[in-house]
Formats: structure tokens, C-alpha cells, sequence
């Protein structure tokens, strides 16, 4: 333990300190005779194991091969990624057994041969040059990349098996130990040369086994021998099962859990249908039903005939039309129409009107203005099969909108908005600057519309004053302030204009002193 300035060490303690420190790397560079044999051993084993999976990895691809040759349309894309396994396999199995060469190399020096066996290793116990050759020289963390890389291969082939993932994150785990310290620390500092071999010899097993086992995954994705499905249904797959006189109806027939490789018949009555497609024009309105069967070779060469039924509606041409707001159609502001064809979807739906503008807002909802007076005519269009027909529409009346009430706006002693015709207020509320005229529909109204006070005339016993715009004038406003308790100013002639364009003369005002 190191002293402080006022209690420093004696040079007793210095050397006890430095005996220990001695004693510590003695320690560690003696590794025995025992634990060196049984690298060997272990080594030894691997090298056996990684020989036999070899071997049967062999003959697996072979298989894989063959039942590609027999039906290719099925087993082709599972092959090509059993392929990119092998050859990412290999490259980094012989990139590892390339660390190992060279580590080895670096070990025994001018005694060193090209095999990474430690049973031919010299200085088996050198607990340097490990650490020299994989943390000093940067190549314990391009191994460390390469081990992640292929881990995450073999993960991304497994994304419908999360036990094998899992298998692989763990056999192929790079993280940082108990301790803290990065994978390549771990695994190369201070390590006997012949212990890393060991284990980067077990990495390469892990690597063969672990080919087997996403190899032999992806074979099972075949399914090439076995027609795994215990009931087979006859279905009827329509574009719609509502048509417009003047349409198609469109319909395909297909077999549930059916071998794609394996093409079945399809017939309605007794007539063949072209890839399982049956189309008929529809002239009439009405319900119609058919019926049918699919036939199928099975594994023993016999016919299976699976029956089908159907049905589909004809309907006239027809369109629904709702003015949102109310049932006339006003000019200056937005009308929000609700617009649908029955078995349309709205996006093959289409507004066109004489004598205004329709704007899609949302779904089957439009914003349609009238640019004209009198009459607007509103039709409504579906595309099917391709082409716009008309369904339908109508004739709407154009009006102006309704006249709006007169209200005097102010602010109570709280601060609330307010909106009187006929009351009392003080003097002091009525000089406010945010008093104004306003003319809308009030709180009942239906049609959202903006209308603006142009002028209006204010008269009291000092007589008759004339304001332009929505506020008091001055003169006013020196009227009011000469008003005695209990009198009243009326305020008439009130002019407003709406987003119609059109001038309109709005009720009075009184409002008391």
C-alpha cells in the first residue's frame, strides 16, 4: 500500500512490495507440463471432429445438388443460399486456420512448420507472443469482426427459428468478459500459445457444425418429399362480388395448401378455365351463381377432383351523393359532400362538376364551390377495369347564403367574450378598444360562413352618427360618453358583406347606459 506524503513507505515495504510483484509473474509463467498435454489432447480431438463434420457436410451438399437437379423450380433458391453458406464457411475457417499459422510461426520462429497442431507447437507454454500477434498487432479485432460477420449471416437465414439464432449468438458471442475487458483482451493476453490454438481450433468445429446445421435448416425448406397438408379446399378468390352493368366480374379459383409446382385443372360446368381465371361480361342485373371442380394428379398418378361454388352480384349503375352541411348548395364558402359508389373504392371514385370545383378532401369526402349562379351539375364517375364510367349525380341549386344577425362583441369584467343585441352595459366597456360589430349565424348555426360589418349608423339624443368599418368612430364615442344612466344608443343601418360578394342591411341594436 502506497503512503501519503505525511506517513511514506519505508524500504522494507518497498522491497516487500517488489518480492510480491516477482513472486506474482513467476506464478503465472508456470504453467505445468499437465495442463500443456491436455491442450494437445483437446486440440487433437477437434481436428477428428472437424474432419468427420467435413465429411458429412460434404454429403449433404451433395444431396442438395441432386434434389436440385429433380425439381429445380423448388429447390434452386434454397441451394444457391446453402452455397453462400458453404463459401462463407470456408473463407472464414481458413482465415482462422491462417491466425493460427502465423502465430505459430511467430511462437517457434526458424522451428516452426506450416501445421497449427500443438502437438507439433515448441514453446507451447509462451505467454507473449499471443498478445504480441492478436492485441499489440490489431489482428485479435479483424478476427473478432470476421466471427461477428458470420455470426450475423447465420442469424439472418434463421429469421423464422429463434432457438437457432440464439445458438448462434451464443456460440459465436464476442462481448466483453466478467471483468470488463474487449473479447480479443481476453482471449489472447497473457494466454499459453497453445491454449489459443486450442481454442481457435475449436471456433473452426464450431464453424462446421455450425454449416451442418443452417445447411441441413434449409433443406428442410424444401419440403421436396413430403406434400405436408391433411385437407385440401377448393377457393374462389373474386376481385369483387359486385359488378356494374357494363362490367367484368373477375374471379380466381385456387386450391388451398396446394403444391405450387404442381398445376391442377380448373373447369366451371365442363369448361376449362385459362390459369384458374373465369370471367363472364355482365349485361344483366342481378344474382348469378356458378359452379365447377379443380383436378389434381396425386402422388399415385390418380385424378382428385375437388368441386367449387360461387356467386357474384350485377347491380345497376348507381351512386350515393350527401351534402354534408345541409341540402342546398351555397355560394363563397365550402360545401362538404359525402360521395360513394356501392363497391367502389373511393380512391377509383371521381367528382366532375359544371359550374364549379370539387376537391377531394379525404375518402369519399369533397369540397365542392360554385363559381356560377342558378344551377351547378354534379357527376360522379367510377373507374373500373381500367375505364371511368358515369354512375349517376345530380342537379343542385345554387343560392346565396342567408342573411346573418347583428351582435355588438365585447368583453365582460372576466375577461369572457360576449355577443348581445339587446342589453345594458357601462360606458367604460363600450369605450374598449376590442368592442366591435360583428354579423354572424350565432351559436345555432349551421353553415360556417365569415361576413364582415362594412358600416352602420348610431343614434341618441345627440343625434345621428355614421361609422365605416365595425368599430366607433370618435364622434360616436363622444356621444357615449355624454349619455346619462338609463339611456339608450341604437345602432341601424348595419351593413355587412359575406364570402358570397353579396351586401346585405342587418336588425338593429339598443343597448342601454
Amino acid at each position: 500500500m502506497s503512503g501519503a506524503k505525511n506517513c511514506p513507505e519505508t524500504p522494507r515495504q518497498k522491497m516487500i512490495g517488489m518480492m510480491y510483484l516477482v513472486l506474482t509473474a513467476m506464478l503465472a509463467l508456470n504453467v505445468s507440463s499437465d495442463i500443456l498435454n491436455g491442450f494437445t489432447m483437446v486440440d487433437n480431438s477437434l481436428h477428428k471432429t472437424i474432419t468427420s463434420s467435413e465429411q458429412r457436410n460434404k454429403s449433404m451438399y451433395a444431396d442438395f445438388e441432386a434434389l436440385s437437379a429433380q425439381n429445380p423450380a423448388k429447390v434452386k433458391e434454397w441451394l444457391d443460399k446453402a452455397l453462400e453458406v458453404k463459401r462463407k464457411s470456408d473463407s472464414i475457417y481458413n482465415y482462422i486456420e491462417g491466425f493460427k499459422v502465423a502465430l505459430v510461426k511467430l511462437t517457434d520462429k526458424d522451428e516452426a512448420n506450416d501445421s497449427a497442431y500443438v502437438e507439433q507447437m515448441i514453446a507451447k507454454d509462451n505467454l507473449d507472443k499471443a498478445g504480441e500477434y492478436a492485441v499489440l498487432g490489431g489482428n485479435g479485432k479483424i478476427l473478432k469482426q470476421k466471427i461477428e460477420g458470420y455470426r450475423d449471416f447465420l442469424v439472418g437465414l434463421s429469421t423464422n427459428n429463434p432457438s437457432k439464432q440464439q445458438m448462434y449468438k451464443s456460440i459465436f458471442a464476442t462481448g466483453k468478459n466478467k471483468e470488463g475487458q474487449p473479447w480479443e483482451v481476453a482471449m489472447f493476453e497473457m494466454m499459453p500459445a497453445s491454449s489459443v490454438v486450442t481454442i481457435l481450433t475449436k471456433y473452426q468445429s464450431d464453424v462446421r457444425a455450425s454449416e451442418a446445421e443452417i445447411v441441413q435448416y434449409l433443406k428442410d425448406q424444401t419440403d421436396v418429399k413430403d406434400f405436408r397438408v391433411n385437407r385440401i379446399n377448393a377457393l374462389i378468390v373474386p376481385n369483387s362480388h359486385y359488378v356494374i352493368r357494363g362490367g367484368r366480374y373477375s374471379a380466381q379459383i385456387v386450391l388451398s395448401a396446394i403444391d405450387s409446382t404442381k398445376k391442377p385443372d380448373f373447369f366451371v360446368g365442363n369448361t376449362p378455365l385459362r390459369n384458374g381465371f373465369y370471367e363472364v361480361n355482365c349485361s344483366k342485373a342481378g344474382v348469378f351463381n356458378y359452379n365447377g371442380f379443380i383436378s389434381l394428379k396425386g402422388n399415385d398418378g390418380s385424378i382428385n377432383k375437388y368441386p367449387f361454388k360461387g356467386d357474384y352480384i350485377v347491380g345497376e349503375p348507381s351512386a350515393t351523393v350527401s351534402n354534408e352541411a345541409l341540402n342546398v348548395l351555397y355560394r363563397g364558402i365550402d360545401n362538404i359532400f359525402g360521395i360513394s359508389v356501392p363497391g367502389i373504392a373511393s380512391e377509383n371514385v371521381s367528382v366532375r362538376v359544371d359550374g364549379g370545383t370539387a376537391q377531394k378532401i379525404s375518402g369519399g369526402r369533397y369540397n365542392i364551390r360554385a363559381n356560377q349562379d342558378g344551377n351547378i351539375n354534379i357527376t360522379v364517375f367510377a373507374k373500373i377495369d381500367g375505364k371511368e364510367l358515369p354512375m349517376g349525380g345530380g342537379l343542385y341549386r345554387v343560392k346565396y347564403l342567408p342573411d346573418p344577425k347583428s351582435y355588438l362583441h365585447y368583453s365582460d369584467a372576466g375577461g369572457v367574450p360576449r355577443d348581445i343585441q339587446d342589453g345594458t352595459l357601462s360606458k367604460r366597456i363600450l369605450n374598449s378598444p376590442s368592442v366591435t360589430l360583428i354579423a354572424s349565424y350565432g351559436e345555432d348555426e349551421l353553415v360556417k360562413a365569415n361576413f364582415t360589418v362594412t358600416s352602420f349608423t348610431m343614434l341618441t339624443v345627440y343625434g345621428s352618427k355614421n361609422a365605416n368599418g365595425s368599430h366607433f368612430s370618435r364622434e360616436q364615442l363622444a356621444d357615449i360618453n355624454q349619455l346619462e344612466g338609463g339611456e339608450i344608443l341604437t345602432l341601424k343601418n348595419i351593413k355587412a358583406v359575406g364570402p358570397d360578394g353579396k351586401y346585405r342591411s342587418l336588425g338593429l341594436i339598443q343597448i342601454q347606459i
